[in-house]
């Protein structure tokens, strides 16, 4: 390689390499100087800092030798002397450059090979970081490409200006791609690497299907048309929930099209895939009655602290509810994001007979009155002793069959009996060792003390020292699927917001946190503070 041979060559190379991989041609050049640059080293010396310019119109070559100027010379291939920088510039100063320009080299076969490798490598660099570039802001979009090659499953696709992979978990099931195939994937992730950006497509993925719809549905483009939930089960069955901002729109029928053109589109790309097209709703329970379809709802009951809803059907509709493998179920609650529990009405019915019935044996043993008593506590949505006990005695006398005598002497057997628990608890908390401070935190009952106690929450510090999710516990949803975590306080119908405060209370006590630390800021003081009139 004869650098002096032709000088429009080297910018022809330049323009035909940033020509084919799509790269600026100034970097092709910037790596053709730092080759020269790294071969003319090879004779010259590995320590001489030499420079090669390349001119970007004229392909002229230079070759310099740079030199810093320093008081002392410790390395004389890359160090002047202040005075012989001012025999060349008489201006110089320590820390100048003082450029030497070198004769045009004829390579070695060695040489050459180096420059070529610094050059393929400050090319494939440049190669990846546009590729990285370009398709970084491209997460959430759909590519079309061609299958390269196939390796342990896993798809390498050639999307033109950069390569991608589709792994095998999220390939359809049962779907083969063969070397130039066409395929359409799913973005849903691209890093940087070592060895080069990787993309990584997905036909799998729930954004997948909603990005379909929105090349096939005018109105989800247009915006007219939201998709706001969508739940696979990739090739076999999914749900997706649509609404309109324009009333006079049907989203179901947008999306479904003329004699289900559209969603056909859709379902062939996927494979088949069956997909349910459901009307989304800000009111849960009519959401979730509308992602179990096409199966009937009789009753819906909401916890809306656990994000769990209790669904009632006809008997003849529970296969139907829950699906085959509960697919029908799960997908409902992947797209609603609460759990959901299916009963039958002979179930529910069943259920609220054996309630009674044990709220009727609570009364009897607690109160030491007979059945029919019991039963009738029980009839009038009294839940508990502690009901009993709180209520206005009026609201029990006015029980038909009940006197003034008669709801007097059951609040008095009430409360002797909520004491006689209290009691009996508070020496089981005594004997777990929990301490006296404890139960002076606010929200904290004799109860409470005793969890505590089988915990190991011994002190206001174990208290403090507790997260929200001790007490109340979690839930974790992976896949359609929950999973809880009981807490300390499980049973006690504590919400989140309570469990944080008593903890908060805990750290005040324990000397944690202040006053000060415990006070809403300003603007949300002044947000509650009531306008006067």
């Amino acid at each position: 390689m004869a650098v002096s041979a032709n000088r429009l060559e080297l910018l022809q190379i330049a323009d035909a390499v940033a020509r084919e991989k799509s790269i600026d041609r100034t970097i092709v050049v910037t790596a053709m100087e730092d080759a020269i640059a790294k071969a003319a080293r090879s004779r010259y010396g590995a320590e001489t800092d030499v420079h090669a310019e390349i001119n970007a119109k004229t392909g002229e070559l230079k070759l310099s030798r740079h030199m810093l100027v320093v008081d002392s010379v410790e390395n004389p291939s890359n160090q002047i002397s202040v005075e012989g920088a001012r025999k060349r510039n008489p201006a110089a100063q320590v820390g100048d450059t003082i450029a030497d320009t070198l004769p045009p080299l004829e390579y070695g076969r060695i040489a050459a090979q180096s420059a070529k490798q610094v050059i393929v490598q400050k090319v494939r660099e440049a190669e990846r970081d546009r590729q990285y570039q370009e398709y970084k802001d491209r997460i959430g979009d759909i590519v079309n490409g061609t299958v390269k090659r196939v390796e342990y499953g896993n798809v390498v696709v050639d999307l033109g200006r950069g390569e991608a992979i589709v792994r095998r978990d999220e390939m359809l099931p049962r779907e083969t791609l063969r070397n130039g195939d066409r395929v359409r994937a799913f973005i849903y992730d691209v890093r940087r690497e070592p060895r080069g950006p990787q993309i990584f497509l997905s036909r799998t993925h729930p954004q997948f299907m909603a990005k379909l719809f929105a090349q096939e549905v005018p109105e989800i483009y247009d915006g007219i048309v939201e998709v706001k939930a969508v739940a696979r089960d990739p090739g076999s069955r999914a749900k997706i929930a649509v609404i309109s901002r324009d009333s006079s729109v049907d989203p179901v029928g947008a999306c479904v099209g003329m004699r289900g053109s559209r969603v056909q589109a859709v379902v062939t790309e996927l494979q088949g895939e069956k997909i349910d097209i459901i009307p989304w709703s800000q009111d849960i329970a009519t959401f979730v009655v509308n992602a179990l379809a096409p199966a009937e709802v009789a009753k819906v009951v909401l916890d809306e602290e656990r994000e769990r809803i209790e669904v009632v059907v006809p008997d003849a509709q529970l296969s139907l509810a829950i699906g085959r493998r509960g697919q029908n179920v799960r997908l409902a609650s992947q797209l609603t994001g609460w759990d959901i529990d299916i009963l039958t009405e002979q179930e529910e019915s069943e259920r609220r007979q054996a309630e009674f019935q044990n709220r009727t044996k609570v009364f009897m043993e607690s109160l030491d009155v007979d059945e029919v008593v019991g039963q009738l506590l029980a009839s009038e949505g009294f839940s508990s002793v502690e009901d009993l006990a709180m209520v206005d005695e009026k609201e029990i006398s006015g029980i038909e069959g009940f006197d003034e005598d008669t709801a007097r002497e059951l609040q008095t057997r009430a409360k002797e009996y909520l004491a006689k628990i209290e009691g009996e608890l508070d020496s089981k908390r005594t004997e777990l060792g929990v301490e006296d401070a404890v139960r002076e935190v606010p929200g904290v009952t004799t109860a409470m003390l005793v969890k505590f106690g089988e915990n190991g929450v011994k002190s206001v510090e174990d208290l403090a020292g507790c997260a929200t999710d001790d007490l109340v516990g979690w839930t974790e949803r992976k896949d359609g699927e929950s999973k809880r975590e009981p807490g300390i306080l499980d049973g006690f119908e504590l919400s989140r917001e309570e469990a944080e405060a008593m903890i908060m209370q805990a750290r005040l006590k324990a000397g944690w946190v202040t006053e000060a630390d415990l006070a809403p800021p300003p603007e949300a003081a002044a947000e509650a503070e009531p306008t006067p009139a």
